[in-house]
This record gives C-alpha cells, structure tokens and sequence, in this order.
C-alpha cells in the first residue's frame, strides 16, 4: 500500500466524467424565472474536480467527450483557460450536446433546470481510453455518473483496469445521480463493483446507503471497503462533518462554517482539495481537512470553478482565526 501512497506524489491526475455549462441567473439572489440576465461557468463533476486539482498546483486532465459545436468549445476553452489539460477531449457530432444547467446563486431552495438528453459525455468510448498510457499518472479519478450510460459504462471500467495494471491510484467519486441511471438497482450494483476496484472510494451518507442496501448500512461499508482492499474511503455527513476510514483506523473531520451563497459543487472541491493535498506530501487528516476548506470555499462564492480557490487562499482560509 505504501507504494500507492507514493505514486499520488507524482501529482497527475487524469479526471474522467462530465463537464458543462452552467448559467448562473443574476445578480446572486434572483430566481430563474427573474432573472434579465445570466453569467457563465463550466460545471459538471469531473470538470470541477479538474478545476480544483488545476488551482492547487496539480497537473490535471480531463477525459471526456463534448458536443461539436459552440457549447462544447467554450467547456474546452475554459479548462484550458484554468490549466487542465484538455488533449484526453474528443468532440462528438450528430445529436449529442454537452450538459447545459440554468441555475441559482441561493442558500436554500435552489432551482436547476438540467438540458442532458443526449449528453456528449455518455458518448465516451473505449477506443477513447484504450490507447491512454497510465504509467506516468498518479491517480484516475472517476466520477459515478459516468458508468450510468452506454458507451461510458464500458469506457470507464477499461480505464479503471487499465490504471489499476499500470499502477496508477484509482479514485471513485461515487457521484450519485437519480435521473442519470436506468434504476436504483443498477446504479447499486455497478457502483459498488466500481468501488471494490478502487483504492480511494469518496461519497456521502445517501450514497454509500444506495451500495450497502439500506441507509443504516452505508458507514459499515465505507468502513468495509478500507478494510479489504480500499487505501482509505470518506463517509461524507453534510454539516456533520465526515468520517475517514483506514485498514486500521478512522478519524472525524468537522467542516468550515461560511455564509453559504449556493449548496452545489462542494462534493467536486471537496475531492479536489482532498487529493491535491495529499500529492503535496500532506497527511490524510490535514488532506481531508483542506478538501472540506475548498468546499466551504465554493459554497460560499459564485459558481463552482469560478470560486474554487488557488493554494495561497486555500492556506490563508485554514489559517483564519
């Protein structure tokens, strides 16, 4: 296992799932139907994720698909504006469109309408992955939602196969979706066999419950899963903070309390912050702590990538009285 924790030092990261395009209604405060006028963003959870790693100093990829057109050039634009790389890209033609979400910059009872017929990120195949060499990356990260769908399905448990033979760190953001999958059912079974290939599982208290059978069940799976294989998994609690599990151990973290302006992207800033940490040579205490501090961060400021914090705020946050 020591040799997986090492590998995450090589800080390289290649993210694989949605990003999009979000439109956010403003100024913050005004509801959609309000709303005169909108401010861009890209979304998605793996393009966040992305984003994360990229701001805190970590060399990140994003491996997906995107729609041929205008939507999908402006996602790739931006990734490449924030520092990921966007080569792993591949552009898909016909009725496919990258993930359009109209949203609120509110505290509470946040309207999104999602547009994600036909999303281009579900057309990923495994000719996309096959010829990408892991050997010189640190970790794969993978978000749920892209094992929801044909042809992604099979893309993405190629690549967990193939970063697993290379020796790359296997991340799973278990990235629950209701209306991504065909049944509960199924999401619960292909997940869960996602997870037990992983070395890293991260997701919350609902989540890990959809695994195990029963929302009761899901903290002794989280705890399972690190017991048999897993380097470490986060049972996330929402205000409650998470709990960390180890072969041999586990530990609480609390999270930051911060004036919320939205209740989405802190799961993707919490996985970013969590694993640039630990590719700089951080613990996993002091890791998980930084990815709960991204996450309050990105609650608390306008869009998701656009309010995800470089390493010096990241550093001056934790550091506040």
């Amino acid at each position: 296992m020591e040799s997986f924790w090492q590998r995450l030092r090589l800080n390289r990261f290649i993210v694989l799932g949605r990003v999009g395009m979000d439109l956010y209604a403003d100024p913050p405060g005004t509801k959609i139907e309000d709303a005169t006028r909108y401010i861009s963003a890209i979304g998605g959870s793996a393009g966040n994720i992305a984003v994360a790693l990229a701001r805190q100093g970590s060399q990140a990829a994003l491996l997906t698909r995107v729609s041929a057109d205008a939507v999908g050039r402006y996602c790739v634009a931006e990734l490449d504006r924030y520092g990921v790389d966007t080569r792993l890209i591949r552009a898909s033609g016909g009725e496919t469109r990258t993930s359009l979400a109209v949203v609120e910059t509110r505290p509470t009872d946040a309207q999104t309408v999602l547009y994600r017929n036909g999303a281009a990120d579900f057309a990923l195949t495994e000719s996309d992955v096959a010829a990408i060499d892991f050997h010189e990356t640190g970790a794969l990260i993978v978000t749920g939602t892209a094992l929801a769908r044909e042809p992604s399905r099979g893309a993405t448990q190629l690549a967990i196969r193939q970063a697993r033979q290379a020796g790359a760190v296997v991340v799973l953001d278990l990235d629950y979706r209701a209306y991504s999958w065909a049944s509960r059912e199924e999401a619960a079974r292909i997940c869960l066999e996602a997870a037990e290939a992983a070395h890293v599982v991260v997701g919350n208290d609902d989540e890990f419950g959809l695994l195990a059978g029963s929302h009761d069940r899901g903290a002794g799976l989280a705890q399972d899963l690190a017991q048999h294989g897993a380097l470490f998994t986060v049972y996330k609690r929402g205000q409650l903070g998470s709990v960390s599990f180890l072969p041999d151990r586990e530990f609480q973290t609390g999270i930051f309390r911060v004036d919320a302006l939205k209740p989405m992207g802190a799961g993707d800033g919490f996985m970013g912050g969590l694993m640039a940490g630990l590719a700089q040579g951080h613990d996993l205490e002091t890791s998980v702590q930084r990815g709960a501090a991204t996450a309050a961060i990105i609650v608390a400021g306008i869009g998701c990538a656009p309010a995800s914090p470089d390493t010096a705020t990241l550093d001056d946050f934790i550091q506040r009285p």
